[in-house]
């Protein structure tokens, strides 16, 4: 189950911290997918010890990112689940100290990593998707000449639209409708540049 509609809008150089380490950000990342997971399952994912999952389980929840969440099974294991729908940082809040620049920019490089490395595994598996999705699954680059305030309502509009397929993917697999529904990666950019 997913969490409530909430954004986590992070201010505090810890938790940026926190959330910058390759690791946390696969882990964010498959435990967001599954809803709730456990060390042990999110280790199968992340190929990588239970142990070093769980320690840095509880490094994001030190944080608030994710929390323990209601047990199920046996109680043997912890289950975890994140805390909110969106994780959030705003250029602004981070110039006030070059430190602070330092991280929010080598955090925001790791993810820009990682979704790249997303999509080149796509590309890499896109034989063994079907037509049915190699069909809809898309790429695009737009050059645009907008002023900031522009910008600004061309990021707000696509994230109150990605919203809103979230909240609807969300609806269907809370009402099991799972058949073939996928999970889907939607990255977007924008930022100026000049030539």
């Amino acid at each position: 189950m997913q969490p409530p509609e909430k954004t986590h809008h992070v201010t505090d150089i810890d938790t940026l911290k926190a959330l910058g380490h390759p690791l946390r950000i696969k882990l964010y990342t498959a435990l967001y997918v599954a809803g709730t997971a456990t060390a042990s399952q999110l280790a199968d994912q992340v190929d990588e010890a239970v142990s070093l999952v769980s320690y840095h389980l509880r490094k994001l929840a030190a944080h608030g990112i994710i929390e323990e969440a209601p047990t199920r099974g046996d109680a043997r294991e912890r289950w975890w689940q994140a805390t909110s729908t969106v994780i959030s940082t705003r250029d602004q809040d981070w110039r006030d100290a070059p430190e602070r620049t330092a991280v929010h920019t080598a955090v925001s490089r790791e993810y820009a990593r990682q979704r790249t490395e997303m999509y080149e595994s796509y590309l890499d598996a896109k034989p063994a998707w079907g037509d049915e999705w190699r069909n809809v699954a898309f790429s695009s680059g737009y050059l645009l000449s907008l002023t900031a305030g522009e910008l600004g309502e061309l990021r707000d509009e696509l994230n109150e639209l990605l919203g809103k397929w979230r909240e609807r993917g969300n609806a269907a697999r809370e009402a099991g409708e799972t058949d073939g529904r996928e999970n889907v990666a939607v990255n977007t950019y924008g930022f100026p540049f000049r030539t």
